[in-house]
């Protein structure tokens, strides 16, 4: 089958030709419709993210059919639709496992890092961390919602109910948990790159009632914050913006280090909170609540051979949304 291959980090992917693979007893083979490429491709392919299993598949917001199963696989059928996430494999057995904290899983193993991804025609994923598609929905505007989406909501929940809600970093995460906190009734403050303008409209079209550069104060203080840039200097902007008893989460699973800043920031009980990767049941109530809320998707398709290019255009900002590979187009 023909792969975007990781052989080193920081080095471009390889678009090439590998064997076929080959799905275990738990496992299902998927022909890949779509995989979103996320932030997180980026660190992994950076190296910023440590030991991925090379050479790699990478990718982690996959659509795809089932063409293939194990031989312990009950849940899906072949032609059925699923979508596979970040978190590929827990061992089940652990106290975060045993509590519904499978995120947190000391031996978890995830897609596109080390489990292979979907930049690929085929991938391979365990029934447990898969997630039913609708065979109604675009395979390409769906993508998104499988980790974008995902760490959104998971974010947006734990950042509790403050109606002012600000966002740092407004690209594929954002775009969607924007839908969500206005179906909620949230007001969505949106802080962007110094001098984003266009970023800030896409903001503003989405419903934010106020939209700025990162610098900027929010014209009220804010009642919770959501940071999904991994700019460690956002923290203490953020922090600075919010009201007393605020919650800011950062939503990425890297960052530039923290500056320090004064305890006065964090003082009046704010609460200051990461998110790490998702759980099933996260999966299933996002999925569930997109449907309702009719979540709409900004996407560029690009070729699967063109990775590095949809790569190197996230990187620099070139587009509002999410961009997505489409192994059928070439």
């Amino acid at each position: 089958m023909k792969a975007m291959l990781l052989e080193r980090p920081g080095e471009p992917l390889l678009y090439t030709e590998v064997p076929d693979l080959v799905p275990s007893a738990e496992q299902v083979l998927l022909r890949v419709l779509a995989c979103g490429v996320c932030r997180t491709d980026l660190h992994v392919i950076d190296g910023e993210l440590a030991d991925p299993v090379l050479p790699l598949i990478p990718g982690h917001e996959i659509v795809g059919e089932v063409i293939g199963k194990g031989s312990r696989v009950r849940k899906f059928s072949l032609g059925g639709r699923l979508g596979v996430p970040w978190l590929g494999w827990t061992c089940g057995e652990c106290a975060y496992c045993d509590s519904e904290r499978e995120n947190l899983c000391d031996e978890a193993k995830f897609t596109g890092y080390q489990i292979h991804g979907g930049y690929a025609e085929m991938a391979v994923a365990d029934q447990r961390y898969c997630f039913p598609m609708d065979k109604s929905w675009n395979a390409v505007e769906t993508a998104p919602l499988l980790c974008a989406g995902l760490i959104g909501y998971r974010a947006l929940k734990l950042a509790g109910y403050g109606q002012r809600l600000g966002i740092y970093g407004f690209g594929a995460a954002a775009h969607i948990v924007t839908q969500l906190a206005r179906y909620e009734g949230r007001e969505v403050y949106a802080f962007t790159r110094e001098g984003d303008h266009a970023a800030q409209q896409f903001a503003r079209s989405l419903g934010a009632v106020w939209a700025g550069a990162s610098s900027e104060m929010p014209p009220q203080l804010l009642e919770a914050a959501l940071i999904f840039a991994p700019v460690g200097a956002l923290v203490p902007a953020a922090l600075r913006a919010t009201a007393k008893g605020a919650t800011v989460v950062c939503a990425g699973i890297h960052m530039s280090d923290i500056p320090s800043f004064p305890y006065d920031l964090l003082w009046s009980e704010r609460v200051l909170r990461s998110v790490a990767n998702l759980t099933r049941v996260d999966g299933e109530e996002f999925l569930s609540l997109a449907s309702r809320v009719h979540v709409a998707t900004h996407t560029v398709a690009y070729p699967l051979s063109r990775a590095n290019e949809a790569l190197a255009d996230l990187r620099a900002g070139n587009f509002n949304g999410a961009a997505v590979l489409v192994p059928e187009l070439g």
